[in-house]
């Protein structure tokens, strides 16, 4: 499984959704259709998207909006990451998958791996789910 940060807003194009989008169509596809549906496009979920056999993206929404608020905070939102961290590992249980990740909300979303890291290891990690973090 895949795992990657998404906006609140329905926005999809800079980071690393642009090298998903070069391998696969189809997790913008369900993004973006997601967003339009509104139901339950809220932070702390997640979108899972099978792309091949035994291959699934998972959209996490885990920034608020794309760019610092008024006060000069980023918009990334560690709650609403350990929460979709939580659903991703029942996922990946369920489906015996392994994740694999790059720093995630570490870019555009402007979090640090010093916040981030500590809850892979809670959500992941500790569940034996094997996680491997790439550094691009």
């Amino acid at each position: 499984m895949i795992v990657h940060i998404c906006n609140d807003i329905g926005k999809w194009g800079k980071g690393f959704v642009m090298a998903i989008s070069k391998k696969w169509k189809q997790p913008e596809l369900e993004y973006r259709q997601w967003y339009k549906m509104n139901n339950d496009f809220l932070l702390g979920n997640v979108q899972f998207i099978n792309v091949e056999n035994d291959i699934w993206v998972a959209n996490l929404i885990g920034q608020h909006k794309i760019n610092k608020d008024e006060s000069g905070n980023p918009p990334i939102r560690y709650n609403a990451i350990l929460s979709g961290l939580e659903k991703i590992s029942l996922y990946a249980i369920e489906n015996k998958a392994s994740v694999h990740m790059p720093r995630i909300g570490c870019g555009l979303a402007g979090g640090t791996w010093d916040k981030i890291e500590p809850l892979v290891i809670t959500a992941l990690t500790e569940k034996n789910i094997s996680v491997t973090v790439y550094d691009f």
